[in-house]
């Protein structure tokens, strides 16, 4: 039977390990998974938040319900920019009207453009392995998470 010392070390030592596991965890540099942006998508970011556009609509399946989501409109539009430059101002039903000016939609085009670069959303050939990691298939390489 364990004395108390031995119940207090094996719990320091537990502790000790999850203090290492989650300083090593926290505070690793890999950028894996970020976005970089051109600066004309940062400026379409800037009026997407502004504009308080994540309230109706999703990137990546996160924001609102209202509309739809848009991580791969510009793929599903057929690259139809112009198309997409009207709906920032007129939208439909319950789109409020915007009145962005040209170089406000040019960077809006932009941001969501290069949104639609980064992958599918949702990621239907994304699989999960035995061991519990996700195999998921973006438009140019592979990760395993």
């Amino acid at each position: 039977m364990f004395s108390s010392v031995k119940y207090l070390l094996v719990l320091l030592l537990l502790l000790l390990f999850f203090t290492a596991y989650n300083y090593s965890l926290y505070t690793n540099q890999s950028d894996y998974g970020t976005i970089r942006l051109s600066e004309k998508a940062l400026q379409g970011e800037k009026h997407w938040r502004e504009n308080n556009c994540n309230a109706c609509h999703q990137l990546y399946g996160l924001g609102g319900y209202l509309g739809p989501d848009l991580t791969n409109v510009y793929s599903f539009r057929k690259n139809d920019g112009n198309y997409l430059k009207a709906m920032f101002n007129s939208g439909v039903k319950a789109m409020p009207r915007f009145d962005f000016n040209e170089t406000e939609k040019e960077e809006l085009l932009q941001f969501l453009m290069e949104v639609d670069q980064t992958g599918n959303y949702p990621n239907t050939e994304a699989t999960i392995k035995p061991d519990g990691w996700v195999k998921v298939q973006y438009k140019k390489e592979t990760y395993e998470h």
